[in-house]
């Protein structure tokens, strides 16, 4: 997946950053550094590909993350 340039409005916050991460920590560490809405995610789960501005995603297993993206 390319990595979607930084729009304007969202903390300025590498997502390969997170990968790792327990879910809680990342979560801890996305609130501070400023993203207005947290999203946690299975594996393969199905949702909606509209993007919204100031939304970080994490693809969560075994409780890690394995997938962060903006939107």
């Amino acid at each position: 997946m390319a990595p979607v340039p930084h729009a304007f409005g969202e903390p300025d916050d590498s997502t390969g950053a997170y990968v790792g991460l327990s879910a809680d920590a990342a979560e801890r560490r996305a609130r501070a550094k400023g993203w207005t809405t947290v999203r946690s995610l299975p594996p393969g789960a199905i949702i909606t590909l509209e993007y919204l501005r100031g939304r970080i995603n994490f693809e969560v297993e075994h409780g890690r993350v394995t997938r962060c993206w903006h939107g």
